[in-house]
């Protein structure tokens, strides 16, 4: 699986229920999905992790520091719809504790690197809430541009989003 300099990536399980309910319920964390999880969603959320690994090879990874065995976040690659095309994109959601001490830019590098090198993806992408400017920026950090916006419809909102290769 990957790693980082400071990180370790693994397929998330049943274990990390708790983790990511301190993840998923954080309305700050959740400030782009309009609100937190649900224990339910969040439950739905992790099948759906556990679907994108048998069905494609990939989904959000559970993030580990390495020098503590802390579990950070959940980052890794997805495939979305944006309009009518399918695309592979880098995901992100980290605890907040964890927020502005570079693991965020450090996890999507290494997703990205993966995405490209591993996978051979010819492009890789972020979609990213168009209020969410800290993971604007950290696309940005990993030499993404952004090219063009569009409306998801998640939750029964419409959801401005950008686009970033």
């Amino acid at each position: 699986m990957l790693e980082t300099k400071r990180l370790v990536f693994r397929e998330l399980d049943q274990l990390d229920f708790a983790d990511l309910c301190e993840i998923l319920q954080d309305d700050a964390v959740m400030t782009a999905y309009e609100g937190a999880f649900t224990d339910e969603e969040v439950q739905r959320w992790l099948a759906k992790q556990l679907d994108n690994y048998e069905r494609w090879g990939f989904g959000l990874w559970a993030v580990i520091k390495k020098d503590t065995g802390e579990f950070v976040g959940q980052v890794g690659l997805t495939m979305q719809r944006v309009e009518a095309e399918e695309v592979l994109e880098i995901g992100y959601l980290l605890k907040r504790k964890f927020w502005q001490q570079g693991f965020a830019t450090e996890a999507a590098f290494g997703c990205k690197q993966y995405a490209l090198e591993t996978l051979g993806a010819k492009t890789v992408t972020c979609t990213i809430r168009d209020k969410n400017i800290a993971s604007q920026k950290v696309a940005e950090r990993i030499g993404m541009t952004r090219h063009k916006r569009y409306v998801k419809y998640y939750r029964g909102v419409e959801m401005p989003h950008y686009v970033y290769y």
